[in-house]
């Protein structure tokens, strides 16, 4: 039941602090750079596969572990480099292979990505913790 707890807690931290981000840095950053590659409106499936796996990973890599030692640092340093990595994958791909893409865009949106996943997997940890 915990583990479902975090899991949902993540969900909805991170959906939060995503459309947050999103609303205030679309269009500001990212419509302005990347205009002409970008969409007319969300694809809804590959959206919601999104956000359905990644809160696992921050389960398996961070949560987990930091229940485990009992420590929110180490939920917070682990979920941030989970994010990292995970955006760091997107975003360094994209750089590489894609014109519009930024350096600017990359290292923003990898330091979000940590951030973000800090956050939620912090909140789950509290989340999780309540429950056991």
């Amino acid at each position: 039941m915990s583990i479902l707890a975090a899991y949902i807690t993540i969900l909805i931290v991170f959906g939060i602090i995503d459309a947050g981000w999103l609303a205030t840095m679309g269009p500001v950053l990212y419509r302005p750079t990347l205009g002409d590659i970008l969409l007319p409106s969300l694809r809804v499936a590959p959206a919601i596969a999104f956000y359905a796996v990644f809160p696992i990973g921050i389960i398996v890599f961070a949560v987990l572990p930091g229940l485990r030692a009992g420590s929110l640092p180490t939920v917070f340093l682990l979920a941030a480099l989970y994010g990292a990595l995970a955006y760091a994958t997107y975003d360094l791909t994209n750089y590489a292979t894609l014109r519009n893409w930024t350096l600017e865009i990359t290292l923003l949106d990898i330091g979000y990505g940590a951030l973000a996943s800090g956050i939620a997997a912090g909140a789950a940890y509290f989340a999780a913790r309540a429950l056991t």
